[in-house]
């Protein structure tokens, strides 16, 4: 019988292939070397078959080769195929389960990225490790200086010329020590010039990424949260509507429902951490703005605040900004300021 779809289970060297035909009849398994696994789907198979991968390291790359010799190429969340695997886990077994969960009607699957957005990625993934080793360095600094009954100040910018202090007067400093906080010191400058050097990349993504310069009319967003929200979201087409985007950020309440009776717990915290974080950081700057402004969607936020904590307006405020900023991106539409004050829907703040 026709083969209608095949999943491709990635590896680094070895590409496990299932194909079944319409009656989800297991038909064809194949092991193919990296290097053969394109070239024999391109000429074994025919083009009407729809290809299915996880969306794991590489998936991108290879789905954009695919697609570009005319198959049709779908991305799922590993933790949507994981159900699908029967018994133990095998390369086979996990190709089989693709094809498998591919055929769900229902099922979501992720947007192919493009290169630029990839790269987009790749510097916010840079950024996001320098700034964490600078953070574990500054600690480190903190508790070494405490031996020697410095105390370090909480900023990192004061923690930098506290360091210059440190090393030019006099205090129980030994000078062994002192170059060794002295080869801190530039350790920290240097992480300080690379996480630079690619703030200035984002600032021009920033300016000449059409969606990035949209997305920074909303208040909170700014070239770092604009940029990555462009390289998440594409065109917005894999998200039928803003909610849907939100919750995958983790932005929505958790669900515990049973016997008809909704319960509503915190948010679920699932998805894209780093994302999730900037949109919270963006709104608790908006929250605490918005005090002395008096346009719809402050008005919201103090009425809002005057019957929940302000980390729960904090967190609402941000789901709301994700289902903004899909709403542009998808509709092509700028900011309107009477739109954002629109309210929530009743489970959307708990």
């Amino acid at each position: 019988m026709k083969i209608t779809r095949i999943g491709v289970d990635i590896g680094k060297n070895v590409f496990h292939l299932c194909a079944v035909n319409q009656a989800g009849k297991v038909i064809l398994r194949k092991v193919l070397k990296r290097e053969k696994w394109i070239a024999y789907v391109e000429q074994e198979i025919d083009r009407s078959v729809v290809v299915g991968m996880e969306a794991c390291g590489g998936a991108h790359h290879w789905a954009r080769e695919l697609t570009r010799k005319g198959y049709t190429v779908k991305l799922i969340a590993p933790q949507f195929v994981k159900p699908y695997v029967k018994s133990n886990k095998t390369d086979n077994a996990d190709a089989e389960a693709i094809s498998e969960a591919m055929s769900r009607p229902e099922m979501r699957f992720v947007a192919i990225k493009s290169t630029e957005q990839q790269d987009m990625q790749s510097i916010h993934r840079i950024r996001s490790e320098l700034v964490k080793k600078r953070t574990a360095l500054a600690n480190q600094i903190r508790g070494l200086v405490a031996e020697y009954g410095l105390v370090a100040p909480l900023s990192i910018g004061q923690l930098r010329r506290a360091i210059v202090c440190w090393l030019d007067e006099e205090n129980e400093l030994s000078a062994l020590f002192r170059q060794l906080l002295l080869e801190l010191q530039q350790d920290l400058l240097l992480l300080d010039e690379r996480v630079s050097d690619l703030d200035l990349h984002i600032k021009i993504q920033a300016e000449q990424n059409s969606v990035a310069v949209r997305l920074q009319q909303l208040r909170g967003i700014g070239p770092v949260c604009a940029t990555i929200l462009a390289s998440a979201l594409g065109d917005g087409s894999s998200f039928k509507n803003g909610r849907e985007f939100a919750a995958s950020l983790g932005l929505t309440p958790k669900q515990h429902s049973t016997g008809g009776k909704e319960r509503l717990l915190g948010i679920s915290k699932r998805g894209d951490s780093y994302i999730r974080s900037l949109l919270i950081h963006g709104a608790r700057s908006t929250l605490i703005h918005a005090k002395n402004k008096e346009d719809n969607l402050s008005l919201w936020l103090k009425k809002l605040g005057e019957r929940k904590h302000s980390n729960v307006v904090t967190v609402a405020l941000a789901a709301k900004t994700a289902r903004m900023a899909w709403s542009m991106i998808r509709h092509e539409m700028d900011y309107e300021p009477a739109r954002a004050a629109m309210k929530h829907r009743p489970n959307m703040v708990s």
